[in-house]
């Protein structure tokens, strides 16, 4: 298990990382544990579903149940949401300017 630092600044890249596809289509829990996974980050559902009510009690995401009985949870990005988005993308590429073009090690 990573160290608790560790995992608190990845809770914040998994949070963009949500933002982003549910910019581009409705996304679900278990799509989403699949989706992190391929990018090498397995987290549990135990993680993952609080992070989703977080996201959509400040308003980024809305939840929409599909279906009758045990219905998938979808969510979609909001206006609040996408705004959210935006600034984050413009701090991430002065980020990524700064750590990884300007960081030790660079081209």
């Amino acid at each position: 298990m990573a160290q608790p630092i560790d995992r608190e600044i990845r809770l914040a890249f998994w949070k963009v990382h949500i933002l982003h596809h549910a910019e581009l289509a409705p996304v679900y829990g278990l799509w989403l544990l699949d989706e992190l996974a391929g990018h090498g980050h397995k987290i549990s559902p135990g993680t993952l579903y609080p992070v989703l009510a977080r996201m959509e009690a400040n308003g980024w995401l809305r939840g929409t149940s599909t279906g009758a009985g045990k219905a998938r949870r979808e969510f979609v990005l909001t206006a609040i949401g996408r705004d959210v988005l935006v600034a984050l993308r413009h701090d991430i590429a002065e980020l990524y300017r700064e750590v990884v073009k300007q960081g030790p090690g660079a081209p």
